[in-house]
């Protein structure tokens, strides 16, 4: 078995009068892997690329928008791939943005919402992505935890 590790997430969010509103993508119909799907940002890191970095570029690429403030969140998610027999290792990263921010949508993706994690949560396909976006609304919103996350930007 191969350890794939050049896999980012990035959940994008906004603040609305108090609460947490995150950013899901739904996968155009033409893409190869998991079309139709509702997800965060995700991709690949390319070549000496930090994953961080990565991800702050996946989600200009993806979306057009430009994070205001950036987090690591501590969560990896992973997935085992029966096919490759592989097993992949994903960093996680939660990015806020303006509040008016507006979204371009790449080639990838065909529709987007802004929604609550009540709303968010049956969307997302992966119990690591829930589970991430679960992480994030509890600290942005919820309860603090005991540390603060590692904010990059």
């Amino acid at each position: 078995m191969k350890i794939i590790d050049d896999i980012i997430e990035a959940h994008v969010f906004r603040i609305v009068e108090g609460d947490v509103h995150f950013l899901v993508l739904k996968r155009a119909a033409n893409e190869e892997v998991y079309p139709g799907v509702w997800q965060p940002i995700t991709g690949r890191m390319h070549e000496g690329e930090k994953a961080w970095e990565a991800a702050i570029r996946e989600i200009k690429e993806e979306t057009g928008l430009s994070p205001e403030s950036f987090w690591v969140v501590p969560n990896v998610n992973s997935f085992y791939n029966p096919v490759k027999d592989t097993a992949s290792l994903i960093p996680v990263f939660a990015a806020k943005v303006a509040e008016n921010a507006e979204v371009v949508l790449s080639e990838e993706h065909n529709d987007f919402m802004w929604a609550s994690i009540e709303e968010v949560l049956p969307h997302l396909a992966w119990p690591g992505q829930r589970r991430s976006a679960d992480i994030i609304q509890r600290y942005f919103r919820d309860e603090k935890f005991y540390f603060d996350l590692v904010k990059l930007i």
